[in-house]
């Protein structure tokens, strides 16, 4: 199962959703569209840079609590 397979399986199986990020070997733009139009919500390539990570990682952390604070308020 590759990124996208994998990526598939979990939007469409599972009932909880992760926040998904990409670790690509490529650097092409195009490597980031694919990622996106497979339903990952971000990626980021090698060589990792330490502040983009970082980044990243905020954001997907912010997405999963502000989803959380969207659910206690309904």
């Amino acid at each position: 199962m590759d990124r996208i397979e994998a990526t598939n399986h979990i939007r469409t199986q599972m009932s909880e959703q992760p926040v998904l990020i990409a670790l690509t070997a490529n650097a092409r733009e195009e490597d980031g569209e694919i990622c996106m139009n497979a339903g990952m919500d971000d990626y980021i390539s090698k060589p990792v840079e330490l502040d983009k990570l970082v980044s990243k990682l905020e954001k997907g952390y912010d997405k999963i609590s502000n989803f959380e604070s969207e659910q206690v308020n309904s």
